[in-house]
C-alpha cells in the first residue's frame, strides 16, 4: 500500500505522479470495443483524417481512467474507501496514439465525514501528453476534480 490516509493530505500541495503511460493504439481499440464505442473519429483512419484534427483520437473516457489511475498510487491505494464523483470534467486537447500522458495533483480541499471516522479529499488532476524533458511544453489534455472517501489511520486523532 502507497496511499495516503486522510490526515496525509494537505490542502494546497501538488503531487506530480511518478507513473506514465505511452497509449497505444490497441489501448484505444480495446478501450472503444469493452464500452462500445463505435465513433469513427476514433476507430476509423479514413474518416479523422479529414476531421480537424487529421488522425484518429483516443476516446476521451480511457483519457479520463488513464488519469486516475495515474494518481493512484501516491493517493489512493489502499486507503480509499471510495470515489465519490469526477466534477468539471475537461478535455482541452486531443490524445493521439504514441502520446504518453503524466499526471498532476493538487489538493483542493478535505473535510472529515458527519461521524468522524473518515475523511472527504477532494483533487483537481490535471493530465498531460509530454514533449520534452522539462515538462515546459507538456499538452493539457484532460482535467478534473475527483473526490473521494478516505480512511483514517487507526490511531489518527484528526
Amino acid at each position: 500500500m502507497t496511499g495516503r490516509y486522510y490526515g496525509e493530505f494537505e490542502p494546497g500541495e501538488t503531487i506530480d505522479h511518478a507513473r506514465r503511460r505511452t497509449v497505444s493504439e490497441a489501448d484505444n481499440q480495446r478501450f472503444c470495443d469493452l464500452t462500445m464505442n463505435a465513433q469513427p473519429l476514433h476507430l476509423d483512419a479514413a474518416f479523422a483524417a479529414e476531421t480537424t484534427f487529421g488522425e484518429r483520437i483516443v476516446n476521451g473516457l480511457y483519457t479520463l481512467s488513464l488519469a486516475v489511475a495515474l494518481t493512484i498510487p501516491e493517493t489512493t491505494d489502499g486507503t480509499i474507501v471510495a470515489n465519490l464523483g469526477y466534477d468539471a470534467v475537461e478535455h482541452p486537447n486531443p490524445v493521439f496514439h504514441g502520446d504518453t500522458i503524466r499526471a498532476r495533483s493538487t489538493v483542493t480541499d478535505k473535510r472529515e465525514t458527519s461521524d468522524g471516522d473518515r475523511g472527504i479529499v477532494t483533487m483537481h488532476v490535471e493530465a498531460f501528453a509530454i514533449r520534452d524533458r522539462d515538462r515546459e511544453n507538456d499538452r493539457l489534455v484532460c482535467e478534473f476534480d475527483r473526490t473521494v472517501l478516505s480512511k483514517k489511520r487507526p490511531d489518527d486523532d484528526e
